[in-house]
């Protein structure tokens, strides 16, 4: 630990591929003011990993934002720069989009949730990522049993690759080669989970240029069970001609589903705007009150709890919230 102020800490934290630093926003009691009522109690926490290159502010410092306004409602944030980037050691990949498709950053940011779980006596993590940085935090997910919950801004389960004459891209073999070796081996490690990824690598279904090893791994999380919150710009829904990734997804997961997809209006990609940035903090907050509820410091009592009604993506909110919103 470097530095130390009322509300933030810069941390320095040892991984698997070697040593990252970001910064702790710290949680304190939801309506109370004064910053003396920090707490630091047994709850969940919020991880939030970059995209791509940008540092762990992310666009326009809505990483600090959103990570800000998280600590006041009672949760411990972390935004954590990966080895290579920002003030963590270590060099950049040679090729960051291939190395984060194949779930290259999934054994130091699984490190990364093990050590903050472990240091802040946290009951788990949730962890939020925009466009690449959600692809990282699936592999994250699945590397780590301390991951409890996803929220995943403008998600892509497609790669940007050459398409063989066999119809299956030449990277989607080196990836399920790597996964299954690697920290992911787990996920697919019996031979019952090892046929169903190879069955999702043959079937007709998905498009040739699928990210298989990723869609795997979000199916595989979703049947368990995992809270999963999906927020997507207004640009990236379906269009003709588009496979719609996130509809053959919640079709292939079974009846414990707890995904969440809803749309932010008025936004972009970033989410960095006024708009953007105030929606995502509103739908994600009233997700992590309604999925990992905090007691009240008043009444002792807990807030709503996370539901799923038929497989979709309705659950309860707080009872100060409509149920029903939108971005």
């Amino acid at each position: 630990m470097i530095k130390v102020t009322e509300t933030r800490e810069l941390i320095v934290l040892s991984t698997n591929d070697g040593t990252v630093r970001g910064t702790y926003h710290k949680a304190y009691e939801r309506n109370r003011a004064s910053q003396t009522n920090l707490i630091e109690r047994n709850r969940v926490g919020v991880l939030f990993l970059n995209s791509l290159s940008p540092t762990r502010a992310a666009t326009g410092d809505s990483a600090v934002f959103w990570a800000d306004s998280f600590a006041k409602q009672g949760y411990p944030s972390f935004r954590v720069d990966p080895p290579g980037f920002g003030d963590s050691n270590g060099d950049p990949p040679a090729e960051l989009l291939g190395f984060v498709n194949s779930g290259g950053y999934a054994s130091s940011s699984s490190s990364v949730v093990n050590e903050l779980t472990r240091r802040f006596n946290l009951s788990g993590v949730v962890i939020v990522g925009l466009c690449a940085g959600a692809v990282s935090a699936v592999y994250t997910a699945a590397a780590s049993r301390e991951s409890k919950g996803l929220v995943l801004l403008d998600p892509y389960f497609h790669l940007p690759m050459g398409i063989r004459s066999a119809g299956r891209p030449v990277i989607t073999r080196r990836l399920t080669n790597r996964i299954s070796n690697g920290v992911l081996g787990h996920l697919i490690g019996s031979i019952g989970e090892r046929m169903k990824a190879f069955r999702m690598l043959s079937g007709p279904t998905l498009p040739a240029n699928t990210n298989f090893p990723l869609v795997a791994s979000f199916r595989d999380l979703a049947s368990r069970g995992l809270p999963i919150l999906v927020l997507n710009a207004p640009h990236t829904q379906r269009r003709t001609g588009q496979f719609d990734y996130l509809t053959y997804l919640q079709g292939a997961v079974g009846s414990k589903s707890q995904v969440v997809i809803q749309t932010v209006d008025g936004t972009g990609h970033s989410f960095s705007n006024p708009k953007g940035r105030a929606t995502v903090r509103q739908n994600t907050q009233a997700w992590l009150n309604a999925c990992f509820p905090l007691k009240d410091s008043n009444t002792d009592t807990e807030m709503s709890q996370c539901q799923v009604r038929d497989a979709t993506s309705t659950y309860a909110l707080p009872p100060q919230l409509p149920l029903h919103f939108k971005g």
